[in-house]
Order: structure tokens, then sequence, then C-alpha cells
């Protein structure tokens, strides 16, 4: 549970780095669950929770997670002039945040979460406000969640791709404000999966 909530939280934080903010605290509340983690990764997959076939070891994008997505795929995401920033001691893990220069909140977050070895599965425990699962990218499943459900409202999502049964990436996408309801931002995510996923096989 505490790393999907630092996962969450990490994703706001950068997903919102961008537009005005304005004075208070925000403390939202978390998801809750029936249960406590195990105390160890047997049994995994859990009950319900899509099996990974074909895992994908990361280790390489833990030490390099910008890695994950090319310099002409963050130019067609986000525009031109846009450099990713990698954080290597991110809470919940390595992350690679790509933001535009200009004034928006349009953003994509990347995370290699480290703070468990449950994968989808802690994502799948959780209660959460907005849970759905995605049609699989290449056979990897893929799930949505958030403690709202913001792709309307926001133009934002997080989805978390399991590349293993122990291990997830997560991608966290928050649209400009120009293209909010016009596209769903779990599928502007999907997307992003598909190259992510391309590029992490491409270097095992």
């Amino acid at each position: 549970m505490r790393r999907i909530l630092l996962i969450l939280s990490v994703s706001a934080l950068a997903l919102c780095s961008c537009t005005t903010t304005t004075g208070g605290s925000a403390s939202p509340s978390g998801p809750t669950t029936d249960q406590s983690p195990p105390d160890s990764t047997t049994g995994l997959p859990g009950p319900g929770v899509p099996k990974v076939d074909a895992p994908i070891d990361i280790a390489h994008f833990k030490q390099a997670p910008c890695d994950a997505l090319t310099a002409d795929q963050v130019a067609e995401l986000l525009g031109p002039g846009v450099t990713p920033k990698a954080d290597l001691n991110a809470p919940a893990g390595p992350s690679c945040s790509v933001n535009p220069p200009r004034v928006t909140q349009a953003s994509v977050l990347l995370i290699f979460g480290n703070i468990d070895e449950l994968g989808l599965t802690s994502v799948y425990r959780a209660k959460y406000k907005f849970f759905m699962p995605l049609p699989p990218v290449d056979g990897y499943p893929i799930a949505a969640y958030g403690l709202a459900d913001d792709r309307v409202s926001h133009g934002k999502c997080q989805i978390a791709i399991g590349t293993s049964d122990r291990q997830t990436v997560d991608i966290g996408v928050a649209q400009s404000e120009d293209n909010i309801g016009k596209k769903d931002p779990c599928e502007a995510a999907r997307g992003i999966a598909s190259y992510v996923l391309d590029n992490l096989r491409g270097v095992n």
C-alpha cells in the first residue's frame, strides 16, 4: 500500500508542476485495503490480476529512467525543446519527468517503482475511487488508477504497466489545457506505454 500511495503522490506532484497554485495545504485521503500486503512475493500475481507471460528486465531503466522515451518520442508527445529530467532518488522509485518549457500543465511522468515487489497486484488490491483495467499493450497488462477520475475534469490519468509479476512501470499523463475533454488521457497513456515497452525490450 505504501508503494501505491507514494507513486500516486509523486505523480500528482509532477503532473501539477506547471500549473498555477493557490495557498493552503492538500491532504487527500488515500485508498483503503481489506488486507495487509503479504510478507513475501509468493503467490503472484494475486487473484484476478493478469499474469505477465514475457517478463522484461527493467534494471537498466532504474539507473537511467529517461532512456524509456527517445528524444523523437518526447518531441512528438510534448513538442520540441523539452528536456526530460531524471530523479534516481524519487520516493516511489527512479523517475523521469517531461515538462514543456512553456506554461502548461501538459506533462509525462515515468516511475520505475522500487517500494515493493508485488507488481500489478498492489494496484489491484488497493481500493481506489478510480480503478479501470485497460486493454493490454503487446500482451502486457495495464490498469488505470487514482484517488479520483480526473480524465474529463482535469485531463489527467495514471496507469501501471505490469512488466513482470513483481514489477511495474507507472505512467502519469496530464494533457494540455486545449486538449482536455478531446481525448481520453488514459488512452494517451496507453499510447506512451507502447513506446516505453518497445524501448524497454530494446535493451534486453
